[in-house]
């Protein structure tokens, strides 16, 4: 038996096969991700000791790794959550700040991003980290609500190591927030008892 199928039969499927289409993600490289942000520490940047405020730092890193979280999904991204910000050096008035983020794993529908941050003084000529912290993101759909990301393919060890260690982080911070069991951390509890 044959049967034939109009283009006119299948126009009440599209919104059916466009999500279906969409659903089919294709892995993503953390290279893919990355993203780079410069700014300079101007006098209103800083406070009364001359340094760049900490909350300044805070909005340029989510603002670089809200970025780095959207070339992964092509999709409109909100913080959820920051954590291990380690402050290491302070950023002086007039220095440069660099700031690099890169999506270290994603999951279903959220993405860890890793940022360093380093300053730059130009006039004694040398760079210094200042930074490193994690930054977690979920992706948004046309009505504002969670949707699935790609998945991540790390590629250098440096890269590896991060995405083998942002499950761990990623379980810290459910347990923390109440949203995870201490004893379901399997990755954790992996750490720390042997069997």
């Amino acid at each position: 038996m044959t049967v034939l199928i109009t283009v006119n039969d299948l126009a009440g499927w599209a919104p059916a096969l466009t999500f279906a289409k969409n659903q089919i993600m294709e892995p993503r490289k953390s290279s893919e991700s990355k993203t780079m942000m410069t700014e300079i520490v101007l006098p209103n940047d800083t406070n009364v000791y001359g340094n760049l405020m900490g909350g300044r730092l805070m909005y340029w890193m989510d603002i670089a790794a809200a970025i780095s979280a959207q070339k992964h999904c092509n999709a409109p991204v909100v913080t959820v959550s920051v954590d291990n910000i380690s402050f290491e050096s302070p950023i002086k008035l007039g220095n440069t700040v660099h700031i690099e983020a890169k999506v270290t794993r994603s999951f279903h529908t959220s993405m860890e991003v890793h940022l360093k941050v380093w300053g730059e003084d130009h006039i004694q000529q040398y760079k210094y980290k200042s930074n490193e912290a994690y930054y977690t993101f979920v992706a948004l759909d046309t009505n504002g609500r969670p949707k699935a990301v790609p998945q991540l393919t790390p590629e250098t060890e440096e890269e590896k190591r991060l995405f083998d260690a942002a499950l761990r982080r990623r379980q810290v911070r459910l347990i923390l927030g109440g949203k995870m069991k201490p004893d379901d951390a399997a990755e954790l509890r992996a750490l720390f008892v042997k069997d």
